[in-house]
């Protein structure tokens, strides 16, 4: 598995805007393998389902999400010097891996996905008969 940390973003109205989009910030991931597949926890604090897009390409998966700012009920922010962050990673995968199989899940700011491996790629036991 490779780690792919190019960011790029579409263009937008200005200067400014155009360097907000730009700047990501890179989820920390912890990956674990078994003999069925993996399983990939990525940090995404305060990221709401709602914000989140998991994308496979070809032999890639690539996560976005942009967290949400908490403000008061009823209240809107009229400065702000906190940055909320935008998350993006990145991974090419193994040909082994079944991207039509992944399954993801968001609980408490950690994203789980579970990559499972090819019928071709698991283990699997051979029967011995005597005679």
């Amino acid at each position: 598995m490779t780690d792919n940390k190019q960011v790029t973003t579409t263009a937008s109205t200005s200067a400014a805007d155009e360097y907000e989009q730009q700047r990501a910030v890179l989820p920390a991931i912890d990956v674990f393998e078994d003999d069925s597949g993996i399983t990939l926890l990525a940090d995404m604090p305060g990221v709401p389902k709602e914000q989140l897009e998991i994308k496979v390409e070809g032999e890639a998966v690539l996560i976005e999400g942009s967290a949400q700012p908490r403000t008061p009920d009823g209240l809107e922010a009229i400065y702000a010097e906190v940055r909320v962050p935008r998350y993006r990673r990145s991974f090419a995968l193994s040909r082994e891996l079944d991207t039509t199989g992944i399954k993801a899940n968001l609980k408490d700011g950690v994203l789980t996905l579970r990559i499972p491996k090819q019928a071709h790629a698991q283990p699997r036991r051979v029967a011995v008969t005597a005679g």
